[in-house]
């Protein structure tokens, strides 16, 4: 019979690593990393971001853009419902999923990917570590998958531009 594998723990335990993103197939994405969960505050932060390039996009391409979210706390906090109508001005339009369905969003397959192939069975020594593997393992989808890749900074409320097939 075959050998149960082990793998060693690290001696502290760190943090949660939260990923939020948006995803244009065979386009780019645009993402952003937070230490502890990403609630409505981030989400807020995050989505204010995404409608002004919508209003970009809205106002030179007449093209509304359309987020594809679940049902997760911070994409239905009142907070964020109170923000929908000015962000639906600007361009940025919401499909809410049926609850229990994240697998009907493409960007849940992406995410697994990434986790798969970048930080899926390996131990990290903290949480700085991991967010590098977790940046360099979107990085390689990105170049693997053929589109952009952006970083968005919640503290700088800034995009960091890829300068792997930046368009």
């Amino acid at each position: 019979m075959g050998e149960q594998k082990r793998q060693e723990q690290t001696d502290t335990r760190g943090r949660r690593l939260s990923l939020v993103g948006v995803w244009e197939p065979g386009v780019g994405m645009t993402y952003a990393l937070a230490l502890g969960s990403i609630n409505s505050k981030r989400y807020i932060k995050f989505m204010e971001g995404q409608a002004q390039q919508a209003q970009r996009r809205l106002r030179s391409r007449g093209q509304l853009t359309v987020i594809v979210q679940d049902n997760a706390s911070s994409h239905k906090s009142k907070a964020v419902q109170a923000c929908l109508p000015r962000w639906e001005e600007m361009g940025l339009v919401f499909f809410q999923l049926p609850p229990y369905c994240s697998e009907m969003n493409p960007i849940e397959i992406e995410w697994g990917k990434i986790k798969a192939y970048g930080v899926r069975g390996r131990m990290f020594e903290n949480e700085y570590d991991l967010a590098l593997a977790v940046i360099s393992s979107v990085r390689a989808r990105g170049e693997v998958a053929g589109y952009r890749i952006d970083r968005w900074n919640f503290k700088t409320r800034r995009l960091i531009r890829s300068t792997l097939l930046a368009s």
